[in-house]
């Protein structure tokens, strides 16, 4: 048994910032527990080669939900980071903040000191923004942002310029003072390599004697006692070992695991407890709740002039990039897919955002099952214009499914069950025939392929949402923060309720889902509750 003032379970995006910010000073010893492994591969280095890692089980939890009513009895698949960095050493690596009044609603659920001019500051502290650092951006944090303006195919540009014609304006940052328009997107990644929360907090505090890290580290249950947490009791090398905590643990295993981890310590759910097996310690209906994701869909088109396909697709053009990559680290290989999108009202009479767009110069109309490979697109040239809902209301519940912490978790999205987020998913469908249909991409659109032209009726364009739709993996909520009122796991200071010597530090405390991708909230999220600790201690 070792004994630490902090342990963290979990080296993701919030991990990875806790770790670096705790052990600082080098005044507290710090223990990190982490399940995966080492992120120390190419594949996940290059940024294109996030697809590799999409349903790679060495570094991936590939979770899949349970089967959804309103997705036509399909399940969705949910990867998730199981490696130094977590979701953000596999994901797709685009950079969004999110609107500014996402977290004034955050304050507004009962959050003191999580208004946007509270976070902004945490917002600039991660960041390194390779256009310079002002008010709005950071210019010395450990995340490297760049811009991807001069790297992206030329259809990306058309596509903006589409966007432009059916009304939406164009920000020139959508993370600094204007984040509503349409724009290239910026991507957690600089000189052809992925910054993620690993290589930009974890790595470089890793030299300091105070921080131990330990990877393989599956985390059974944590140890309680008079109503405190104590420690940590995990499997390592095949060995049963705890390690207790002098002042707290934090628990930062993300949306799917951290209620998990809770209710299988015996907080939780009381019945759902009782009936697993697991001792009730306390009674805590919020953990596990109100879960949110971000539901999306994509629409095909056959193109008339080359896209990443025509590269990509043969033998030699992807010797030749992955050529130019090794050499140079630029090219497709050294970006993300998801080149252009925004973030748009898809209709007169909104107050704010509902839609965030998104245009990849990339097709894949026939997945393979359990393969994603970006370097392997269609025989032809092709693109993709997706859209998800930013906001919507739909929530659900991840449940315990058995003691055993090898067992994958009960995921139950629920997705489209709150009125208004089929309307709103429709809104986002007729949004991307809007586009297209502007003369600056449709004189490259040879036809659209998925769902196809005969799909226009709202019945139809139900049907194809219902049997499309998928996860954009942007799952939090499921230890809300806000009052003490039994709906709410965590308080502002994302202390759990009912219970000592514990914080909750990951998208799970999220009050509610931001507009966007949701790692850089994240990685906020932990250089906020850093601040908080420390300044308690």
């Amino acid at each position: 048994m070792a004994t630490f003032d902090y342990i963290i379970i979990g080296a993701g995006s919030a991990g990875s910032v806790l770790a670096e910010r705790l052990s600082a000073s080098g005044r507290f010893s710090v223990l990190v527990l982490e399940a995966g492994g080492s992120d120390r591969r190419f594949m996940i280095r290059m940024p294109a080669g996030y697809g590799h890692s999409f349903y790679n089980p060495k570094v991936n939890w590939c979770f899949w939900t349970g089967p959804q009513a309103a997705l036509a009895g399909r399940q969705s698949y949910w990867p998730r980071g199981k490696v130094l960095g977590g979701s953000s050493s596999i994901n797709a690596m685009v950079w969004v903040r999110g609107q500014h009044s996402d977290f004034d609603d955050w304050q507004a659920h009962g959050n003191p000191g999580w208004g946007w001019d509270d976070v902004l500051p945490h917002f600039r502290a991660i960041e390194t923004w390779e256009g310079g650092e002002d008010a709005w951006r950071g210019g010395s944090g450990g995340v490297k942002v760049g811009e991807m303006g001069a790297s992206v195919h030329p259809l990306s540009h058309d596509w903006l310029a589409a966007a432009k014609s059916a009304g939406f304006s164009e920000t020139p940052d959508y993370n600094g003072a204007t984040q509503e328009g349409v724009s290239i997107y910026q991507i957690s990644a600089a000189r052809g390599l992925r910054s993620s929360a690993a290589t930009a907090f974890l790595h470089p505090a890793m030299r300091r004697a105070n921080l131990r890290v330990e990877t393989g580290a599956l985390v059974n249950r944590l140890t309680i006692s008079e109503g405190r947490v104590t420690g940590v009791e995990y499997a390592r090398d095949g060995q049963v070992m705890t390690a207790t905590a002098r002042a707290e643990v934090i628990l930062s295993a993300g949306a799917v695991l951290s209620p998990v981890i809770l209710q299988r310590s015996g907080l939780g759910p009381g019945a759902l407890l009782q009936s697993r097996d697991v001792g009730v310690i306390r009674d805590l209906p919020a953990i596990g709740a109100n879960l949110q994701d971000h539901l999306g869909i994509d629409y095909l088109f056959r193109s008339k002039v080359p896209t990443l396909n025509t590269q990509l697709r043969p033998w030699l053009g992807r010797a030749m990039l992955g050529l130019r990559y090794l050499l140079l680290r630029d090219g497709p290989l050294a970006i993300s897919v998801n080149q252009a999108g925004g973030f748009v009202r898809s209709r007169p009479g909104l107050d704010r955002v509902d839609q965030q767009l998104y245009f990849s110069p990339v097709s894949y109309s026939k997945p393979t099952p359990g393969r994603r490979r970006l370097t392997l697109p269609d025989p032809f040239p092709g693109f993709f214009i997706g859209i998800q809902p930013c906001r919507p209301q739909s929530r659900g519940r991840i449940s315990l499914a058995s003691t055993d912490p090898n067992a994958p978790p009960v995921i139950e999205p629920d997705y489209l069950s709150a009125p208004g987020d089929m309307e709103q998913m429709l809104d986002g469908v007729r949004l991307i025939r809007r586009i297209a249909e502007r003369p600056e991409i449709a004189r490259y659109i040879e036809a659209e392929m998925q769902p196809g032209p005969d799909i226009r009726d709202e019945e139809a364009l139900i049907a194809d949402i219902r049997a499309r739709a998928g996860s954009v993996f942007h799952a939090c909520g499921t230890c809300r923060m806000g009052p003490d009122d039994g709906t709410n796991a965590v308080d502002s200071k994302l202390r759990l309720y009912g219970i000592e010597g514990l914080r909750v530090v990951d998208a799970s405390a999220f009050p509610n889902v931001t507009s966007g991708n949701i790692n850089a909230p994240v990685i906020m999220l932990a250089d906020r509750a850093a601040a908080m600790i420390l300044a308690d201690r």
